[in-house]
């Protein structure tokens, strides 16, 4: 059985190929009841870490919660030793996407309705998806997650590449043996993203991608919450943590009922019930939205690019939980004229398009891009200066391994190389959001690589012509960076995978 998982950061949704058509899986709670999703949610108790539906349990019970983990893979910073806090304790983020994977695989075999399937159509290979936006280290513990809790991933795609699937095949006889030019606009629970696709029957071009990295329903329901914490005259921090969090649920139910006809909200905060009109809340959400328009709006500009003319069949295609909400198309109509289509499906259009890639028989192929660069700042001039040298750009094409080598003679006596992924170039410099890894540093001179000093206590001095070194970056076809160093006169070499600690 083929599977495609869209790993979420409020809700993690299952499709499965089916004789060419890709349903989404249901999952059952505890009480028998059926969802199509499992909530992305870990709980720590006495037996420790619980992941799902139990972790609803577990936290009506009292024990810490963890909610949109998803959003911490997302920090510059985050590697294999990243500790995320539950309670009072830490543990370990990688831990955390493992137990939830583990339980969810569990789930798949004795809780759901592919269960019983699974017995003579065993569980092959899955294709996995990550935002179009996910830095090295993101996509690293992403996909290291995936296969410490067991499962055999084929490929991972960027969401709204996958989201395009499900578009084009539930529009096959509209789009068949035409060209047509889409936007994906996918807001999700707490990230957002966008693509510039174009599709020739069943091949997909990604020409570009946008994303902002914490912008998300998430923060539509805190902006709600916050709204009815101030009706009710109580502070968010007086609620306490676990009534907080229990109003933030209301608040992503109530947001998720809301229609074009929708007046007012209604909230319990506390002993009061608090009502909100309809249009405070979207004027209080709006310059969320707006951030997201403002980000795609370059890529919103190529739909009439190209030749032939695509402009009487290009559009904005919505996807992702978030995107449900009316104002958003409304938004997205009134600033940019276009044919805005929503998925019927918005917050499994990702998992299905995943489930379609997963099938051999489908058909579908797809030329993603990075969507972020990559280079180094380097020490100049003893030290004085960085010179900043861009490796592989953003629109590197994903789906292959692509290898840029440098050679030459070292002229300081350590190298210190400061790597970043960045959205964008200006000058020749990166620009705009920035994600920085740890530095490394490398020992040009024999003393050095035998001494086993702290290379950050010693001065970058210039000492004239040195040993040839050779610097070989690889990024593989999900976009992880690794980088080796080596002098060639001795053989010293160092490697360094982006995302390990």
């Amino acid at each position: 059985m083929q599977l495609g998982i869209d790993f979420g950061t409020t809700r993690t949704i299952v499709a499965h190929a089916d004789r060419g058509n890709f349903p989404v899986v249901a999952f059952m709670d505890e009480g028998g009841d059926a969802h199509e999703y499992v909530p992305s949610l870990v709980a720590l108790t006495d037996d420790g870490l619980v992941s799902g539906f139990a972790a609803q349990r577990a936290r009506a019970a009292g024990a810490p919660v963890l909610r949109s983990f998803k959003r911490a893979l997302a920090s510059p910073a985050v590697n294999t030793s990243t500790l995320v806090h539950l309670g009072s304790t830490q543990v370990r983020l990688l831990e955390v996407l493992t137990v939830f994977l583990r339980d969810l695989l569990v789930a798949l075999h004795h809780s759901s309705t592919v269960g019983p399937l699974l017995h003579d159509d065993p569980l092959g290979q899955v294709v996995i998806a990550v935002p179009a936006h996910a830095h090295s280290a993101q996509r690293y513990l992403t996909l290291e997650a995936y296969r410490q809790a067991g499962f055999s991933v084929a490929a991972m795609m960027n969401e709204p590449s996958a989201a395009g699937f499900e578009y084009t095949h539930r529009l096959r006889s509209a789009v068949s043996a035409k060209r047509t030019r889409l936007v994906v606009y996918d807001l999700g629970g707490g990230t957002f993203d966008a693509s510039l696709v174009s599709i020739h029957d069943r091949s997909h071009a990604v020409l570009g991608s946008i994303g902002i990295n914490r912008l998300g329903g998430d923060d539509f329901d805190v902006v709600l919450a916050d709204l009815a914490c101030e009706l009710a005259g109580v502070g968010p921090d007086a609620l306490g943590l676990e009534r907080y969090f229990q109003l933030l649920a209301d608040a992503q139910a109530a947001k998720e009922q809301l229609s074009p006809q929708s007046k007012r909200i209604v909230l319990d905060v506390a002993d009061t019930t608090v009502t909100i009109p309809v249009a405070d809340y979207y004027e209080a959400v709006t310059p969320l939205v707006e951030q997201s328009v403002a980000a795609m709006a370059p890529l919103v500009d190529g739909l009439d690019d190209g030749d032939p003319d695509l402009s009487q069949i290009a559009g904005l295609y919505l996807v992702g939980g978030a995107s449900s909400l009316p104002l958003v198309p409304r938004l997205l109509r009134e600033t940019f004229g276009r044919r805005v289509n929503r998925s019927p499906f918005p917050a499994a259009s990702t998992a299905i398009g995943l489930a379609i890639a997963a099938d051999p028989g489908s058909g579908y192929t797809l030329s993603d891009r990075l969507s972020r660069g990559f280079g180094v700042f380097r020490e100049a001039e003893s030290g004085e200066r960085l010179r900043f040298d861009s490796i592989f750009d953003r629109d590197a094409v994903l789906g292959h391994e692509q290898r840029v080598e440098r050679r030459y003679r070292a002229v300081h006596n350590v190298g210190w190389y400061r790597f970043v992924e960045y959205a964008e170039l200006a000058d020749a410099q990166p620009v705009g959001d920035i994600v920085p890894f740890d530095d490394v540093l490398f020992p040009f001179q024999t003393d050095l690589q035998r001494s086993g000093l702290d290379l950050r206590t010693i001065p970058v001095e210039r000492v004239g012509e040195g040993d040839l070194i050779n610097e070989s970056y690889v990024i593989d076809r999900n976009g992880i960076v690794s980088v080796t160093i080596t002098d060639l006169d001795t053989g010293y070499s160092l490697t360094r995978q982006l995302g390990l600690s």
